[in-house]
């Protein structure tokens, strides 16, 4: 009988115990050549997709905007000065070479004048040594590697841990990492592309036996989340949960032992440096924003009746919804309910950290929609969504029941993927020439599709009659889609007696 824990199956990639290798409905597992092969030119593929976005502004007469220059200052002064006071790089005006306007405030000062940027320190640390080597643009090149490694983890995660064919896999990963939001952010100086490749690093290690490399690199994805954001550690927390429950599981006690006295002293050492630097538990004690405490993040007053509706306009919002830039997002939703209801082994691995996190973007956050590109709030979790696609998507070579993969869904995933991505590239284009920059006026994109497909999403930032009509409607469809979903996939107990 499969199993809904998160044990993977012993060897990933061969055939399902009974099954024989290039047996009806059971395609034949990648070589490791054919997929390193794949995984260097998706990686590369897509790090200079998300290169070419340098190009585009992130406003009107500014390189960066909003909290970009704030990151990257504090990259200056670790490269230059070994610590995290930008009080000297604000003095000097550093951020004229990245941001042409006067550089909004975000700091207070702290005891000995100290200035420290309101923001989690770990992307600034990764940042330093390309913003000394490269500046703005070397930061902003690092990013875009970075994208290109969360495109190749993603593809090899898909094929050797979900066990999706080859092709299909490489179609899912490459139209969601061509598109936004990932594309985007590929080139953004924001911690949500790393969050992103930590996440997926998390997902690999947790869909796979937990043992040599594996229980180290869930540790180190689950330390370094609330040290790119304090907003990740929810998502975090469900990653080191995943991972207790499968250690106490398997009778691993020890290494149990050992990875919660080790959670411990990370968990101790992050607030005893928070409360050191920052003055608080969060970045936010250092900021000016937060005059009422540092939890005045999340909103004076919170509606959360109200942020309910974030539940679908995340992903249908006229202009921040993830739909509206890549509709193939929308096919996550079916996907998601196929493994729900299929329980394969690791299913909990994707399914939990991106509810987390998305109930992390509905409720938690200020806002959805703000001076950004839309989608950042659930970036973080959007790996765990895209491996969903390609186990829905692609099939599963070690399917129990041998069946190949309906090609519909394939065919969906492409052609609405091919829709996004073009979307992607009309958007460079615009950008290079000025029409629209990452974070104000991208609705006015020249393509036509898109301007074509806004009259049918909802825009939560005009409540009225129609906002409301498709809301409803909206709601009725993913309803459909799920439906899709979960009526065509077979229970756990269905494949078990076939």
């Amino acid at each position: 009988m499969p199993s809904s824990s998160l044990d993977v199956r012993p060897e990933p990639g061969r055939p399902p115990a009974g099954g024989r290798a290039g047996g009806a409905g059971v395609a034949r597992a990648p070589g490791t050549a054919g997929l390193a092969l794949a995984m260097v030119a998706a990686g590369l593929l897509v790090a200079l997709w998300c290169a070419a976005g340098i190009a585009v502004h992130a406003t009107y007469g500014a390189r960066t905007t909003a909290d970009e220059p704030q990151y990257l200052l504090t990259a200056i002064s670790l490269a230059e000065d070994r610590d995290l006071d930008i009080a000297d790089e604000l003095a000097g005006r550093r951020w004229l070479a990245f941001h042409e306007a006067e550089l909004p405030e975000q700091t207070r000062p702290l005891p000995g004048g100290r200035r420290l940027s309101p923001h989690d320190p770990l992307l600034p640390l990764l940042l330093a040594l390309p913003v000394a080597a490269g500046g703005w643009v070397g930061a902003k090149l690092a990013l875009a590697a970075m994208a290109g490694a969360l495109a190749a983890l993603l593809l090899w995660t898909a094929v050797r841990r979900l066990c999706a064919g080859l092709p299909a896999a490489a179609v899912v990963v490459l139209a969601c990492c061509l598109s936004p939001p990932l594309a985007v952010y590929g080139s953004q100086v924001y911690p949500e592309l790393p969050a992103a490749l930590a996440l997926a690093v998390g997902v690999a290690a947790l869909t796979g036996p937990l043992r040599r490399g594996g229980l180290p690199s869930c540790f180190g994805a689950v330390v370094a989340l609330p040290w790119l954001g304090t907003k990740y550690a929810p998502v975090a927390a469900v990653l080191a949960t995943l991972a207790a429950v499968r250690l106490a599981r398997a009778g691993r006690r020890a290494a149990l032992a050992a990875f919660l006295a080790a959670l411990a002293g990370a968990g101790a050492t992050f607030a005893w440096a928070h409360l050191a630097l920052y003055g608080g538990l969060t970045p936010y004690a250092a900021g000016d924003h937060f005059a009422g405490g540092e939890l005045t993040v999340v909103g004076v007053e919170p509606d959360y009746a109200g942020r309910s509706t974030r539940l679908v306009g995340l992903l249908t919002d006229r202009g921040f919804g993830l739909a509206a830039w890549q509709p193939a997002w929308l096919l996550a939703v079916p996907a998601l309910a196929a493994l729900a209801r299929r329980r394969p082994p690791g299913w909990a691995a994707l399914a939990l950290p991106l509810a987390a996190g998305w109930l992390v973007a509905t409720f938690v956050a200020l806002t959805m929609h703000g001076w950004w590109w839309p989608g950042r709030q659930v970036v973080v979790v959007l790996p765990a969504a895209v491996l969903a696609l390609a186990w829905w998507a692609g099939g599963s070579r070690a399917a129990p029941d041998g069946r190949p993969p309906p090609r519909g869904r394939l065919l969906a995933v492409t052609v609405l993927g091919a829709a996004g991505v073009v979307r992607s590239a009309w958007l460079l284009a615009d950008g290079a020439a000025l029409r629209v920059t990452w974070v104000f006026g991208f609705e006015r994109t020249g393509d036509p599709l898109y301007r074509a497909s806004r009259a049918l999403l909802p825009d939560y930032r005009r409540l009225g009659a129609r906002t409301w009509w498709l809301h409803a409607a909206w709601i009725a469809v993913l309803a459909a889609l799920a439906l899709w979903g979960w009526r065509g996939a077979r229970p756990p107990r269905a494949v078990s007696g076939r």
